[in-house]
Protein backbone atom coordinates (compact mmCIF):
# COMPACT_ATOMS: atom_id res chain seq x y z
CA UNK A 1 0.00 0.00 0.00
CA UNK A 2 1.75 3.48 -1.00
CA UNK A 3 0.07 6.73 -0.43
CA UNK A 4 0.91 10.12 -1.66
CA UNK A 5 -0.08 13.58 -0.30
CA UNK A 6 -0.85 15.45 -3.14
CA UNK A 7 -2.34 18.61 -1.13
CA UNK A 8 -1.54 19.71 1.96
CA UNK A 9 -0.89 23.26 3.82
CA UNK A 10 3.39 22.44 3.70
CA UNK A 11 5.85 21.50 1.34
CA UNK A 12 9.55 21.38 1.91
CA UNK A 13 9.58 20.79 -2.29
CA UNK A 14 9.80 24.05 -5.21
CA UNK A 15 8.05 22.22 -7.27
CA UNK A 16 5.65 21.20 -4.87
CA UNK A 17 2.68 24.02 -3.84
CA UNK A 18 1.55 24.08 -0.56
CA UNK A 19 -2.02 25.26 0.16
CA UNK A 20 -5.02 25.24 2.79
CA UNK A 21 -6.78 21.87 2.11
CA UNK A 22 -5.94 17.68 1.76
CA UNK A 23 -5.38 15.29 -1.11
CA UNK A 24 -3.86 12.34 -1.21
CA UNK A 25 -3.26 9.07 -3.47
CA UNK A 26 -3.41 5.88 -2.21
CA UNK A 27 -2.70 2.67 -4.67
CA UNK A 28 -3.48 -0.68 -3.03
CA UNK A 29 -3.46 -3.99 -4.70
CA UNK A 30 -4.00 -2.51 -7.99
CA UNK A 31 -6.30 0.41 -7.33
CA UNK A 32 -5.32 4.06 -7.65
CA UNK A 33 -8.04 6.18 -5.25
CA UNK A 34 -7.81 9.62 -5.24
CA UNK A 35 -9.00 10.83 -1.41
CA UNK A 36 -10.41 14.21 -0.97
CA UNK A 37 -9.07 16.83 -3.90
CA UNK A 38 -7.73 20.29 -1.82
CA UNK A 39 -9.01 23.55 -2.11
CA UNK A 40 -7.69 24.12 -5.75
CA UNK A 41 -8.14 22.45 -8.89
CA UNK A 42 -4.86 24.08 -10.41
CA UNK A 43 -3.00 23.64 -7.47
CA UNK A 44 -4.25 19.91 -7.55
CA UNK A 45 -3.54 19.79 -11.10
CA UNK A 46 0.14 21.11 -10.97
CA UNK A 47 1.35 18.69 -7.80
CA UNK A 48 -0.36 16.08 -9.53
CA UNK A 49 1.74 16.65 -12.83
CA UNK A 50 4.77 16.97 -10.74
CA UNK A 51 4.16 13.96 -8.68
CA UNK A 52 4.05 11.98 -11.91
CA UNK A 53 0.13 11.29 -11.59
CA UNK A 54 -2.17 11.17 -13.93
CA UNK A 55 -5.65 11.81 -12.93
CA UNK A 56 -7.21 10.18 -15.68
CA UNK A 57 -5.59 6.51 -13.85
CA UNK A 58 -7.53 7.26 -10.53
CA UNK A 59 -10.23 4.34 -10.61
CA UNK A 60 -11.97 5.65 -7.35
CA UNK A 61 -12.64 9.23 -5.81
CA UNK A 62 -13.46 9.29 -2.26
CA UNK A 63 -14.57 12.29 -0.81
CA UNK A 64 -14.69 12.34 2.92
CA UNK A 65 -16.97 15.72 3.51
CA UNK A 66 -18.16 18.69 1.05
CA UNK A 67 -15.54 21.69 2.77
CA UNK A 68 -13.72 23.41 0.24
CA UNK A 69 -10.66 22.79 0.85
CA UNK A 70 -11.31 18.84 0.52
CA UNK A 71 -13.27 19.17 -2.81
CA UNK A 72 -12.56 22.28 -4.59
CA UNK A 73 -10.55 20.79 -7.05
CA UNK A 74 -13.32 17.72 -7.49
CA UNK A 75 -14.63 19.30 -10.91
CA UNK A 76 -10.89 19.90 -12.34
CA UNK A 77 -10.74 15.89 -11.90
CA UNK A 78 -13.72 15.15 -13.32
CA UNK A 79 -13.43 17.20 -16.13
CA UNK A 80 -10.48 14.70 -17.04
CA UNK A 81 -11.69 11.16 -15.46
CA UNK A 82 -15.22 10.25 -15.77
CA UNK A 83 -14.75 6.92 -15.03
CA UNK A 84 -13.86 6.27 -11.82
CA UNK A 85 -16.46 5.50 -9.09
CA UNK A 86 -17.27 8.32 -6.75
CA UNK A 87 -17.70 7.49 -2.95
CA UNK A 88 -19.67 10.24 -1.32
CA UNK A 89 -20.67 10.94 2.27
CA UNK A 90 -24.76 10.54 2.28
CA UNK A 91 -25.28 14.29 2.78
CA UNK A 92 -22.67 15.23 -0.03
CA UNK A 93 -25.37 15.53 -3.50
CA UNK A 94 -25.49 17.35 -6.79
CA UNK A 95 -22.31 15.62 -8.57
CA UNK A 96 -23.48 16.12 -12.39
CA UNK A 97 -21.06 14.00 -14.01
CA UNK A 98 -21.08 10.52 -15.87
CA UNK A 99 -19.01 9.09 -12.97
CA UNK A 100 -21.36 6.47 -11.01
CA UNK A 101 -22.35 7.91 -7.23
CA UNK A 102 -22.04 6.27 -5.01
CA UNK A 103 -23.39 7.19 -0.80
CA UNK A 104 -23.12 6.19 2.17
CA UNK A 105 -24.46 6.91 5.81
CA UNK A 106 -22.92 3.45 7.55
CA UNK A 107 -20.22 1.91 7.87
CA UNK A 108 -19.60 -0.19 4.40
CA UNK A 109 -17.34 -2.45 2.67
CA UNK A 110 -16.21 -0.92 -0.23
CA UNK A 111 -14.39 -3.31 -2.21
CA UNK A 112 -12.26 -6.64 -0.44
CA UNK A 113 -9.85 -5.01 2.02
CA UNK A 114 -11.11 -1.56 1.57
CA UNK A 115 -13.91 0.19 3.84
CA UNK A 116 -16.09 3.49 4.70
CA UNK A 117 -17.07 4.63 8.10
CA UNK A 118 -20.08 6.38 6.04
CA UNK A 119 -21.04 9.50 7.29
CA UNK A 120 -20.52 10.12 11.33
CA UNK A 121 -22.17 12.67 13.02
CA UNK A 122 -24.04 14.00 10.02
CA UNK A 123 -20.65 15.06 8.73
CA UNK A 124 -17.42 13.38 7.23
CA UNK A 125 -16.86 10.20 6.79
CA UNK A 126 -13.35 8.41 6.87
CA UNK A 127 -11.55 5.72 4.48
CA UNK A 128 -10.05 2.75 6.09
CA UNK A 129 -7.53 -0.35 4.41
CA UNK A 130 -7.01 -3.51 5.56
CA UNK A 131 -3.01 -4.49 5.16
CA UNK A 132 -0.67 -7.03 6.08
CA UNK A 133 0.33 -4.76 9.07
CA UNK A 134 -3.61 -3.88 10.15
CA UNK A 135 -5.98 -1.05 9.61
CA UNK A 136 -4.73 2.17 7.73
CA UNK A 137 -7.13 4.68 8.05
CA UNK A 138 -7.12 7.86 6.42
CA UNK A 139 -9.00 10.99 7.34
CA UNK A 140 -10.17 14.47 5.79
CA UNK A 141 -10.38 16.34 8.85
CA UNK A 142 -11.51 13.83 11.78
CA UNK A 143 -14.67 16.09 12.81
CA UNK A 144 -16.59 13.48 14.55
CA UNK A 145 -13.94 12.24 16.74
CA UNK A 146 -10.77 9.99 16.22
CA UNK A 147 -11.98 7.76 18.48
CA UNK A 148 -15.34 7.52 16.95
CA UNK A 149 -13.80 6.97 13.98
CA UNK A 150 -11.70 3.72 14.96
CA UNK A 151 -14.71 2.62 17.27
CA UNK A 152 -17.43 2.84 14.45
CA UNK A 153 -14.98 0.47 12.51
CA UNK A 154 -14.04 -2.06 15.19
CA UNK A 155 -18.30 -2.24 15.46
CA UNK A 156 -18.13 -3.17 12.15
CA UNK A 157 -15.30 -5.39 12.02
CA UNK A 158 -17.28 -7.57 14.59
CA UNK A 159 -20.40 -7.49 13.48
CA UNK A 160 -20.26 -7.90 9.45
CA UNK A 161 -20.85 -11.84 8.46
CA UNK A 162 -17.53 -11.40 5.78
CA UNK A 163 -15.14 -10.15 8.49
CA UNK A 164 -13.95 -11.71 11.52
CA UNK A 165 -11.91 -8.70 12.70
CA UNK A 166 -10.01 -6.37 11.02
CA UNK A 167 -6.85 -6.52 13.12
CA UNK A 168 -5.92 -3.64 15.42
CA UNK A 169 -5.48 -0.22 13.85
CA UNK A 170 -1.39 0.11 12.29
CA UNK A 171 -1.89 3.81 10.82
CA UNK A 172 -3.69 6.84 10.92
CA UNK A 173 -2.87 9.83 7.75
CA UNK A 174 -4.76 12.59 7.49
CA UNK A 175 -5.98 15.88 9.14
CA UNK A 176 -6.86 15.78 12.72
CA UNK A 177 -8.18 19.09 13.45
CA UNK A 178 -8.20 19.89 17.41
CA UNK A 179 -7.60 15.75 18.33
CA UNK A 180 -6.24 16.27 21.66
CA UNK A 181 -6.86 12.66 23.14
CA UNK A 182 -3.42 11.75 22.36
CA UNK A 183 -3.91 8.47 24.57
CA UNK A 184 -5.51 7.13 21.51
CA UNK A 185 -2.75 6.93 20.00
CA UNK A 186 -0.85 4.39 22.53
CA UNK A 187 -1.13 1.52 20.45
CA UNK A 188 -1.58 2.86 17.24
CA UNK A 189 2.51 2.22 15.43
CA UNK A 190 2.06 5.34 12.46
CA UNK A 191 0.77 8.79 13.04
CA UNK A 192 1.01 11.04 9.54
CA UNK A 193 -1.06 14.34 11.29
CA UNK A 194 -1.23 16.74 8.54
CA UNK A 195 -3.53 19.75 6.79
CA UNK A 196 -5.78 21.34 10.19
CA UNK A 197 -4.37 19.41 12.48
CA UNK A 198 -3.71 22.12 16.12
CA UNK A 199 -1.07 19.94 17.47
CA UNK A 200 0.97 18.78 15.37
CA UNK A 201 3.83 19.15 17.34
CA UNK A 202 2.81 17.72 20.61
CA UNK A 203 1.46 14.07 18.94
CA UNK A 204 5.80 14.55 17.33
CA UNK A 205 6.37 14.95 20.98
CA UNK A 206 4.58 12.76 22.72
CA UNK A 207 5.32 9.80 19.92
CA UNK A 208 8.39 10.16 18.02
CA UNK A 209 8.84 6.72 17.27
CA UNK A 210 5.42 6.80 15.69
CA UNK A 211 5.34 10.46 13.88
CA UNK A 212 5.22 10.66 10.12
CA UNK A 213 5.82 14.12 8.71
CA UNK A 214 3.24 15.74 6.24
CA UNK A 215 3.26 17.84 3.26
CA UNK A 216 2.75 18.03 -0.03
CA UNK A 217 4.86 15.35 -1.57
CA UNK A 218 5.36 13.12 1.34
CA UNK A 219 5.31 9.00 0.33
CA UNK A 220 4.34 6.38 2.84
CA UNK A 221 4.49 2.54 2.14
CA UNK A 222 2.91 0.32 4.59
Amino acid sequence: MKITINYDNVSENDLLIADWGFSCSIENNGRKILFDTGGNGRILLENLNNLNIDPRDYDDIFISHPDFDHIGGLSNILNLNQRAVIHNPVSFRGIKYANEVKYYNEPTQIYENIFTTGELGKREQSLAIRTDKGLVIIIGCGHPGIANIIRSLEEFGRIADSLTSFGKVYAIVGGLHGFSEFNVLENIEKVCPTHCTKYIDKIRQLYPGKFIKGGVGTVIEF
